[in-house]
């Protein structure tokens, strides 16, 4: 029997729905917050090796989620699809919280002599649990929300509370301190991961549309999904190579472009990917079959998404390094506390604007178009980072403005791109979508980073944020939502 709650899709039904998403994500706000800082500090990890600590996590975005969400997409147990990951991970995901601060004693207690080989696994545990619970969560307000905007509802409605807590998180680290912030997150991730999913009832059959469910049911073969990530694929050449490179050592094959050295396999793997991104854009989903159609539209947000978030990784990661550039004179002590502080409005804006804003905008100029909107208010808003971003206050006035693209960038594209698939197969092309994210995140960490150890000028993370965020916008301004007019 449904709840009441759920029947009448209440706002409350929303804020449980949202709840578990929101303990993969507190976990990752610790994971950003403190994970860095503790193998720093306590353990004395260098920069190279806490590098190497952090690879594992877009690794484990391309494993966990992709094959978490295949599976979940046909199996049924404990009384959902979605239901067991979501529990598993939010149990593993505590326990690897939990070890954070006490890798020394696993590490003793193990017989070990470094900890370096414990960190990793326990970075690589933690970083899979989160993507073992963060697939399952999104799906799970597919398949109980129906089409149109009580979907995109769902998804807006679970970045305001995700949102929420992770405002939380970024206060609790600065107020007290990152301890404080784990212990706290062992509880929460439990609790949020656990409790609110067994009040939401998962539908044990998923309702096809009519053409769709008189066909058998295709199988997801390795060549299949690769077709699906097509647009993709210059990205993940990248990856690859560039892992490769970082393992045995191999400078590469570089030409002199103006006095600078570029490999010749990063200029082949941008031709790749532009390639692909205007093949795919050339494709017409009219005339096709709905399947047919759903994967064209599918494959076209993967481009779109993509260029997102090499912009939106880079500040991500090298924030402090232009902080450092343009405030020469401060001590590493209040650059950090400026970061943390842009990180926080940041996550401010990210979680007032989705419910209160873009879901009803959505309704009046569609999903699509509202997010293709953010996402150039962001590219602009990167671009007078260069310009202005010469103060605290400044800085953190622009960050104000990029958390517009932000707030949308994790709500509106998960219901945008639920609309594509079909229902069946959601948790897979959630987790084939997610490699829209962790590829670039694999590029902006990799090939950025190099350009930037070579590069003097700082200004180039900001230019590289920007000039990606556009190309995004534009890709984004091309494609429509199948179901505006439901809006």
């Amino acid at each position: 029997m449904l709840t009441k709650m759920q029947k009448k899709l209440s706002n409350f039904f929303y804020i449980i729905l949202g709840l578990p998403s929101t303990a993969m994500g507190f976990a990752l706000c610790i994971q950003i917050s403190a994970l860095s800082w503790i193998l720093s500090t306590k353990y004395g990890l260098k920069i190279d090796e806490i590098g190497l600590v952090w690879a594992s996590g877009p690794i484990a975005g391309i494993l966990g989620q992709v094959i978490v969400g295949l599976i979940s997409d046909n199996v049924w147990f404990m009384n959902g699809r979605r239901r067991p990951f979501i529990i598993i991970g939010g149990i593993l995901c505590s326990l690897m919280l939990l070890a954070l601060p006490n890798l020394d004693i696993i590490s003793s207690a193990l017989g070990l002599h470094g900890i370096l080989g414990v960190a990793i696994t326990v970075a690589l545990l933690l970083d899979l649990s989160i993507n073992v619970g963060f697939n399952p969560t999104r799906s799970i307000i597919a398949d109980v929300t129906p089409d149109g905007k009580e979907r995109t509802k769902g998804y807006t409605w679970m970045q305001t509370i995700s949102g929420a807590f992770g405002v939380a998180a970024y206060v609790i680290g600065a107020w007290f301190d990152n301890y404080v912030l784990i212990y706290v997150g062992v509880v929460l991730v439990l609790v949020l991961s656990i409790f609110p999913i067994l009040f939401i009832q998962e539908p044990r059959e998923l309702i096809q549309a009519s053409a769709e469910s008189t066909k058998p049911k295709e199988k997801s073969s390795f060549g299949k999904i690769m077709m699906d990530i097509q647009p993709l694929w210059g990205f993940l050449a990248y990856s690859i190579y560039a892992i490769a490179k970082k393992l045995i050592g191999f400078s590469g094959y570089s030409v002199s472009i103006a006095n600078i050295q570029i490999d010749i396999v990063i200029i082949l793997c941008l031709f790749i990917t532009f390639f692909f991104v205007f093949y795919t854009l050339a494709q017409k989903e009219a005339g096709k079959s709905k399947e047919e159609a759903g994967i064209i539209g599918f494959k076209k947000l993967l481009a779109a998404h993509s260029f997102t978030w090499i912009g939106v990784q880079t500040m991500f990661v090298y924030m402090f390094a232009y902080v450092q550039y343009k405030l020469p004179g401060l001590d590493n002590m209040k650059m950090g506390q400026i970061v943390s502080i842009s990180f926080l409005i940041l996550n401010v804006t990210g979680a007032l604007l989705p419910v209160a804003i873009l879901e009803p905008l959505t309704r009046k100029i569609g999903r699509a178009r509202t997010h293709a909107f953010c996402i150039a208010s962001m590219a602009i808003s990167y671009f007078a980072m260069i310009y202005i971003g010469i103060s605290p206050i400044m800085i953190y006035l622009v960050m104000a403005f990029i958390g517009i693209g932000w707030a949308s960038t994790i709500s509106l594209p998960f219901a945008i791109m639920t609309q594509k698939v079909g229902s069946n197969k959601i948790g897979l092309y959630m987790g084939l979508f997610n490699l829209s994210v962790v590829l670039p995140q694999l590029v902006a960490s990799l090939g950025i980073g190099q350009a930037l150890t070579i590069i003097e000028n700082k200004n180039l993370i900001f230019i590289v944020c920007a000039s990606t965020l556009a190309i995004s916008a534009l890709l984004w301004f091309t494609l429509n939502d199948d179901l505006e007019e439901n809006i």
